[in-house]
């Protein structure tokens, strides 16, 4: 088969790929108990096509899971290469993640699969670098306010939707700008409650029983 032949298949194979992607995206943020096969309808796809790339839901939960976490953590070296000032790089990485909308993908999926080793490792890794980049930013940070206080806030903005995408876009920088007011170094009261540990964090992608 010609090379040109080729490359073209594989660019169709990409380019069915991300819709699949995108649909499980969709789906299962919306429902995370739906079958694999509204994945199908909803990309246009015959069942089929979407088996010979996932052998099962599992396996697209994890792909889905996995692209997050491979995100956050090139989100957060990017950051950590920023030199621009401390509350800067914070609120840069922040909006980033906030339009990326990875969280979205924790707060649904998050217990409904079993992660694999490369995932918690990932994780791990994802972890450490957000911590190094907290303890270089926090002193342009309220005293009280820790590390996971930011898994938190992620999830809670993701909570904010729209049926139109700009609109929830949008709406998201608006309450992000909100709480990044009350995160920022300054004369307040205290924080109540203790923050997220770590453990508390990655519990959640425990199997729920």
């Amino acid at each position: 088969m010609p090379q040109s032949a080729l490359s073209g298949r594989r660019a169709q194979a990409a380019r069915n790929d991300k819709v699949i992607l995108d649909s499980a995206r969709a789906v299962f943020i919306a429902e995370p108990d739906a079958p694999i096969t509204a994945v199908a309808r909803h990309a246009g796809v015959g069942i089929s096509a979407l088996y010979s790339r996932y052998g099962s839901k599992e396996e697209l939960l994890r792909k889905l899971c996995s692209d997050g976490l491979e995100r956050l953590v090139a989100e957060t070296e990017a950051a950590l290469a920023d030199d621009r000032d401390d509350w800067t790089v914070l609120t840069s990485l922040m909006t980033r993640l906030v339009d990326a909308d990875t969280s979205s993908l924790t707060a649904a999926l998050a217990g409904t699969f079993t992660p694999t080793p490369d995932m918690l490792k990932l994780a791990e890794q994802a972890n450490r670098l957000l911590s190094d980049l907290f303890d270089r930013v926090s002193g342009a940070l309220r005293p009280g306010a820790a590390v996971h206080d930011l898994s938190v806030i992620f999830e809670m903005v993701a909570a904010v939707k729209n049926p139109d995408p700009e609109r929830t876009r949008e709406l998201r920088r608006r309450y992000l700008a909100v709480i990044l007011d009350g995160l920022r170094a300054g004369a307040r009261d205290p924080l109540p409650g203790a923050a997220p540990t770590w453990t508390e964090v990655a519990s959640r992608w425990a199997p729920r029983t």
